[in-house]
């Protein structure tokens, strides 16, 4: 019986295949950590990271542990969480419409969430500014905004679903779809601001930049209890994103229902975007930037490109943040603008350089 020498050595790649991935993600990981720690080191005021472990391992009222555990880290905490959500959410987009180009900014829904929590601050009266600790926006009804925000992102997302089923999904189709309803969005909230008192206006504008230094403890808690349940079952269903990645017929061949899927990886994504953009403004770009990067490294297997965008998203974040903090110090630049300044030239290069559309 003659047996295949190559055959003999593919579970060996094939092991080393999932060795280089699994000590990727690993890196990635301890590379967040680092950060994370960084993070919290620099401000304002330097602090030592030894004294950055101390306040973590014995939390005290002194001053130290006041600005690392009530000030930073919420701010860390928010981008951290806020990046991979939002690469989360540009991944799994990309993959059930099957265009690489699509992320929550690209298409619009960070838009439409915006228009629905500027509704909320302005008509409803859900946010104010407080002119105690700094001229920021207060949310009063964070539960109202969110709410608001995803209505609004689920409008913009029920337009792409229905033009991706009945007319094209094609990249060209579904950016042009997205531009259209980033300016119809936009002006809506151009309308609510023309009808709004002058501390609204000042609100909405100054929310609409993008920063996750604005977060409370409450903030947080209710990103990360709409965040990480819905990465937990982007994970959970990361096999059905490989199906659809191969094909509709493929995917239904496999026992994939497609639709539902589709339906619901939309849904979770647009109530991402929706929670991070009520409570923290609009982030462009993360959810673009950090698939393609991601996806030259571990490719396009959703058992790493998931996990492994998550964490990129989340460096990124945090990286412009801490950018922010520091280029102008003792000012801050809203992270926002930093990410327009990364992902633009990138996008620019998806459309010309790769002749994706």
């Amino acid at each position: 019986m003659h047996l295949d020498v190559n055959t003999l050595h593919e579970p060996e790649e094939y092991l080393r295949y999932i060795r280089r991935k699994g000590l990727f993600l690993i890196g990635a990981g301890l590379v967040l950590v680092l950060l994370f720690l960084v993070a919290l080191a620099i401000g304002s005021s330097f602090i030592p990271l030894p004294e950055v472990i101390a306040a973590f391992l014995s939390p005290s009222g002194e001053h130290v542990s006041t600005i690392v555990l009530n000030i930073r880290l919420p701010r860390v905490l928010s981008a951290v969480i806020a990046g991979a959500g939002l690469a989360a959410a540009g991944v799994v987009m990309q993959s059930v419409l099957r265009n690489p180009l699509s992320s929550p900014y690209t298409l619009g829904v960070s838009h439409a969430a915006a228009f629905g929590a500027a509704f909320a601050i302005t008509v409803l009266g859900a946010g104010s500014i407080s002119h105690l600790i700094s001229d920021s926006m207060v949310v009063r009804n964070p539960c109202l905004v969110t709410i608001c925000a995803f209505f609004g992102a689920m409008l913009a997302t029920a337009g792409l679903l229905l033009v991706a089923k009945y007319r094209s999904s094609r990249p060209e189709v579904m950016i042009l779809v997205g531009v259209a309803f980033a300016a119809l969005f936009t002006a809506g909230t151009t309308f609510l601001q023309y009808f709004s008192s002058a501390d609204q206006i000042a609100a909405i504008v100054f929310w609409t930049f993008g920063d996750v230094g604005r977060s409370t403890w409450s903030d947080l808690l209710l990103m990360m209890a709409i965040v990480l349940p819905s990465l937990g079952y982007f994970f959970f269903t990361r096999w059905d994103y490989n199906a659809i990645d191969a094909g509709d017929e493929t995917a239904h061949t496999l026992g994939v229902n497609v639709e539902r899927v589709r339906t619901l990886a939309m849904l979770l994504s647009s109530l991402i975007t929706a929670v991070v953009v009520s409570f923290l403004g609009i982030i462009g770009f993360i959810g673009l930037v950090s698939p393609h990067m991601m996806r030259r490294v571990v490719g396009c297997d959703q058992r790493y490109l998931l996990p492994a965008s998550c964490i990129a998203g989340a460096i990124l974040l945090l990286g412009a943040d801490m950018v922010a903090r520091l280029i102008i110090a003792p000012a801050v630049l809203p992270v926002g603008v930093l990410t327009a300044f990364l992902g633009a030239p990138l996008f620019l290069y998806l459309l010309i350089g790769r002749n994706v559309v």
